[in-house]
């Protein structure tokens, strides 16, 4: 077992099984989409809501990203580093997203879901403060503001169903839906 800091605190890691190599061994326990459809289909319902909200296709890539750091699911940070660079986020970006705070690659727009997303991911710490929920107001409409809110419970949920059943990372490949979601917001 380890310890593992963020900005906010320490938690209790345990550690995975090692193979010979001295690799981690990551076997997915069961397919929550052939076990139980119903529960997949619900949450895909879920994405393809926000996925159709009106937010900003990167946007909401950053939003995945940074839920999923937090969280540490590989499975999610594998797919959603190959669907923001699908959609056009640049690599300088995605190396400093985790200190996002430090560098000046990030609009205002972004700074206030990024710290709302951090806010309701780390829900348990302080409640969404009052701050963040201004910051992320003074950005978004109401009407976003909820949308926001409903992409990060999105990714909170898929990143605690992925490491409940260890969703093994490494063989995602961007699809085309997200490509053209991609295209059709640079067009815009």
């Amino acid at each position: 077992m380890a310890f593992s800091g963020g900005h906010r605190g320490a938690i209790l890691i345990k550690s995975m099984p090692e193979n010979i190599k001295g690799e981690q061994e990551m076997n997915q326990r069961i397919s929550m989409k052939k076990f139980n459809p119903k529960v997949y289909a619900a949450v895909s319902t879920m994405q393809q809501y926000v996925d159709q909200c009106g937010l900003e296709p990167l946007l909401l890539e950053l939003i995945k990203l940074r839920a999923s750091q937090i969280n540490g699911c590989a499975y999610c940070l594998d797919m959603h580093t190959k669907d923001a660079r699908a959609v056009g986020e640049t690599e300088q970006r995605l190396y400093t997203l985790s200190a996002w705070r430090e560098t000046p690659f990030f609009t205002e727009r972004e700074r206030a879901a990024l710290a709302f997303t951090e806010a309701i991911t780390l829900v348990n710490v302080d409640h969404v403060p009052d701050d963040v929920y201004a910051q992320a107001h003074a950005q978004f409409s109401d009407t976003e503001l909820v949308d926001l809110a409903m992409a990060v419970a999105t990714i909170n949920t898929w990143n605690r169903l992925a490491i409940t059943f260890r969703a093994e990372p490494g063989h995602y490949q961007p699809t085309d839906r997200v490509k053209l979601r991609g295209a059709a917001a640079t067009q815009k």
